[in-house]
């Protein structure tokens, strides 16, 4: 008699489980999200998915780094493909209202929301300082404006930075709350007609 085989499943498919943790962890948060769920999501064991990912940290870290690629790139792709980071601050906040709203995927952003009332430090200083790092990336272009001669010279690099990034969680925040792209996108334009610009004499 053929002994059973232990681990992952033939059919086991890394990328697709992967991707259903994503989600998981995206709607239900880190500290509500058990084995238990995890394995009833993924179709697997809890070996296979220790085989697989890790713990629990470990798989997280990863669904984290997933969700950047899969659905969280259209902030670093505006960084990039804009000319200034006026224009990348614009397009940020009115694709937000739509990625953040898309109906096939749940609402918000993982990183701004998954580590809420957390009671691992490893997950939120990890969160804590991917959203952190986001800040100092626009910071820097935004600074970079500023020594372009195309934002005034007074403006404050650090403090717009960190009020696109306040919209951006308080917009992930609201989405999930059941605001609609419509009015995130109503709010995006409200919180650009407040963007320093020069005066019309310039």
């Amino acid at each position: 008699m053929a002994t059973p085989t232990r681990g992952r499943p033939r059919s086991f498919d890394r990328d697709e489980a992967l991707d259903k943790a994503v989600r998981l962890f995206w709607t239900r948060g880190y500290e509500a999200t058990s084995i238990g769920d995890l394995t009833a999501a993924l179709g697997i064991g809890a070996p296979s998915l220790y085989a697989a990912f890790g713990d629990k940290a470990k798989l997280f870290a990863e669904v984290v780094q997933t969700f950047a690629t899969r659905y969280g790139g259209f902030i670093p792709r505006a960084l990039e493909e804009e000319p200034t980071a006026t224009a990348a601050v614009r397009r940020m906040l009115r694709e937000a209202a739509v990625e953040y709203t898309r109906p096939e995927c749940p609402h918000g952003c993982l990183v701004m929301s998954a580590g809420l009332n957390t009671t691992s430090a490893e997950v939120a200083d990890m969160l804590r300082g991917l959203r952190n790092h986001n800040i100092e990336v626009f910071t820097g272009h935004i600074q970079a404006d500023i020594d372009a001669g195309l934002l005034p010279a007074d403006a404050d690099a650090r403090s717009l930075a960190r009020y696109v990034g306040t919209v951006l969680q308080g917009m992930s925040q609201a989405s999930r709350d059941g605001a609609t792209a419509a009015e995130l996108t109503t709010v995006a334009e409200m919180a650009l007609a407040s963007w320093p610009s020069w005066p019309a004499s310039h």
